[in-house]
C-alpha cells in the first residue's frame, strides 16, 4: 500500500501502491473508510505489515527460505534461487497480529491501525539467520536469479506502530530471530527431520497458553 513512501509508514499515509495487489488493498481500505463515515458502520482497518508463520504460503520468500533450508538439510535439494537480497521488510509473527485484530474490534469506536514490529530486516538477513541457525554457510547454497526480481520493487517497508502501542497497548513478543527459528523448526519437522528446538522453546515460553498449533 505504501509503496515508495519514506519509511517508517503510519496511518496518515500517503499510499503509493506498486502492484495490482497493493492497489486492491488501497481500494479496500477506502471502502472501509467510506462505509464507516457514510453509514456509521463499525468498520476498522488493520494495515498489517508482513506477518509470517509456519503456515505461510510456500511461494513467499520467508517460507521459501525455510522450506529450502529444510530440504537441503534432508539432502533433497542443493541450492535455493532467490531474487533481490537487499529488499527490506518489517516481518512479524502472524498469530500475534490475529490477536491484535481482535483487540481492534474491542475498541469503543472504529479506527485504523498500522501493525508491525518497527524493525527492518533484509532478505539477506533472513537467509543468514536461518542458515546460521542450522549450522550452514548460506553462501554455499544461495544463488541470485534475476527472473525473481520484481519489475517495481519496494525497497523498504517499515511500520510506525506508535498509535497501536498507545491505544491498543500492543507490543509484539516475537523478535525477528525468534520468527526465523520458529519457521525453520516447523519446516524441519514437516520434511521429517528432528527440529533444532529453539523455535519450539520460544513458543512455549512466550505463549504458554497459545491457541494455535505448529503441526
Amino acid at each position: 500500500m505504501f509503496g515508495v513512501t519514506e519509511p517508517p509508514q503510519n496511518e496518515e499515509g500517503p499510499f503509493k501502491p506498486r502492484s495490482p495487489y497493493a492497489c486492491a488493498k488501497v481500494y479496500a481500505y477506502w471502502m472501509v473508510r467510506n462505509y464507516r463515515d457514510g453509514y456509521n458502520i463499525f468498520a476498522s482497518n488493520g494495515i498489517l505489515f508482513n506477518h509470517e508463520s509456519f503456515r505461510r504460503g510456500e511461494t513467499f520468500v520467508t517460507r521459501k527460505i525455510t522450506r529450502a533450508l529444510s530440504a537441503i538439510l534432508a539432502k533433497k535439494q542443493n541450492y535455493l534461487y532467490l531474487g533481490k537480497l537487499e529488499a527490506k521488510r518489517d516481518w512479524g509473527f502472524a498469530p500475534e497480529y490475529v490477536e491484535v485484530m481482535w483487540k481492534i474490534l474491542q475498541q469503543d469506536t472504529p479506527d485504523d491501525f498500522v501493525l508491525g514490529t518497527g524493525q527492518l530486516h533484509s532478505v539477506k538477513e533472513f537467509v543468514e539467520t536461518a542458515f546460521s541457525y542450522a549450522g550452514l554457510n548460506w553462501k554455499e547454497y544461495i544463488k541470485v536469479d534475476h527472473r525473481y526480481f520484481r519489475p517495481t520493487e519496494v525497497e523498504n517497508l517499515l511500520a510506525d506502530t506508535a498509535k497501536a502501542r498507545e491505544k491498543l497497548k500492543w507490543q509484539p513478543k516475537i523478535t525477528f530471530k525468534d520468527l526465523v527459528k520458529i519457521m525453520v523448526d516447523a519446516d524441519m519437522r514437516a520434511i521429517g527431520l528432528k527440529s533444532i528446538g529453539e523455535g519450539d522453546k520460544i513458543l512455549t515460553e512466550k505463549f504458554p497458553n497459545r491457541w494455535w498449533k505448529t503441526d
